[in-house]
């Protein structure tokens, strides 16, 4: 796995080549003096349970994990909070507004996006929907409610939602 600072050759302040590496998470450039810091993305996803405790689940459009079950989740935008950003995305890709979101746990994780390796911070909330009308849009190619024993930890693709998963399934039994 490639570190996300040995993709930056120069400084994205001045242009100098002179942008060395300042330790582990940071470059530094000795022309201008500007330090630039890699610190994870921050993302969301979501426990989304109906009124029956069924879990709202996604099959994912898009690589990585193409085909394989994901929970509705993305990236937080700048300005946003976590709790904001899971709410766009959970509208963005399902069409349901969710009223309450509680935060339960994170986990840190590697994001593999635009063969770049993404470091992130994997949020994760437990939300709940008094709609069960569902619509799959953006990066999700359907979803479906799934009975809490019926949910199977293998069959999601990314290694941060697996755990999460089978962490969550832990806590309802």
């Amino acid at each position: 796995m490639q570190h996300p600072l040995e993709l930056f050759r120069f400084c994205p302040k001045c242009g100098s080549a002179d942008f060395e590496i300042n330790n582990f998470k940071s470059r530094h450039c000795a022309s201008c003096g500007f330090t630039y810091y890699q610190n994870p993305s921050a993302a969301t996803a979501a426990f989304i349970l109906n009124s029956r405790g069924e879990l709202l689940v996604a099959r994912r459009a898009k690589d990585p994990a193409k085909g394989t079950l994901d929970l509705p989740g993305g990236f937080v935008d700048n300005g946003e909070t976590g709790e904001q950003g899971i709410r766009r995305e959970i509208k963005e890709e399902t069409g349901l507004e969710v009223e309450k979101v509680e935060y339960l746990f994170s986990i840190p994780n590697v994001y593999r996006y635009s063969g770049m390796d993404i470091h992130t911070l994997d949020m994760f909330y437990v939300c709940h929907a008094d709609n069960d009308t569902l619509k799959a849009a953006d990066d999700v190619a359907e979803c479906a409610w799934v009975p809490l024993r019926e949910v199977y930890v293998e069959r999601f693709g990314l290694r941060s939602i697996r755990q999460a998963v089978h962490t969550f399934l832990q806590l309802k039994s």
